[in-house]
């Protein structure tokens, strides 16, 4: 089946393992998502399929042909996948295609903090409070020397734009499985806030000593 889903983050709470310990789990809504478009290595020189998810209205009219027969959907993403004999466009996908126990890797988008400063973006300690400082505590200091390279590197950490990336958490551990109602339930923080878009897919990279 395919490797992942599209869905939306639904926020964050905690359950009890069989030995109740309190385990601290994101709650997401995956899918269902819908096959919109099937690439084969004979048409297009890979395998892939693309998934739509999220009913809407305002769709353009080249959108609405390649949707043709199928709901309006909002977003749309590839799946590279080794074989896609078992998929047809139009097929819905749900959260069925997890189980628990297994790994996952959630892909968000990051919240936003506008921009910041090295203190709050970097963690730089800041300058002494004393000769004559007390108003630059915040500040970073020198970037680059007088003479050689007599500029600022690039990759020099600064102040500029804070969040609002492309986050991966790779590894997350699927607690819960609830297909009828597309939600899955992974250990620990997803990037992005509440309703955020996010994709779940099975995990690409084991942790070492483990299988």
């Amino acid at each position: 089946m395919a490797e992942g889903l599209m869905g939306r983050k639904r926020g964050m709470t905690q359950v009890f393992s069989e030995k109740g310990q309190v385990i601290p789990v994101t709650v997401l809504e995956v899918g269902p998502c819908y096959v919109t478009q099937i690439h084969t290595q004979e048409k297009s020189g890979y395998s892939a399929i693309q998934l739509g998810y999220d009913e809407t209205r305002r769709l353009n009219k080249a959108e609405r042909s390649h949707l043709k027969n199928m709901p309006s959907l909002k977003h749309l993403r590839e799946v590279r996948l080794s074989d896609v004999s078992e998929y047809k466009v139009g097929q819905k996908l749900n959260a069925s295609i997890f189980n628990v126990g297994e790994k996952v890797d959630v892909v968000g988008t990051s919240k936003g903090k506008g921009t910041s400063g090295v203190v709050k973006k970097y963690h730089f300690r800041g300058g002494p409070k004393t000769h004559g400082q007390s108003d630059r505590t915040r500040r970073p200091g020198s970037s680059s020397a007088t003479t050689t390279p007599g500029r600022v590197l690039k990759g020099t950490r600064r102040a500029g734009q804070m969040g609002n990336v492309r986050v991966t958490i790779a590894n997350l551990d699927v607690i819960q499985v609830d297909p009828e109602r597309n939600l899955v339930t992974v250990r620990g923080a997803v990037p992005g806030s509440k309703s955020g878009l996010i994709f779940v897919q099975k995990a690409r990279k084991q942790p070492k000593g483990k299988k």
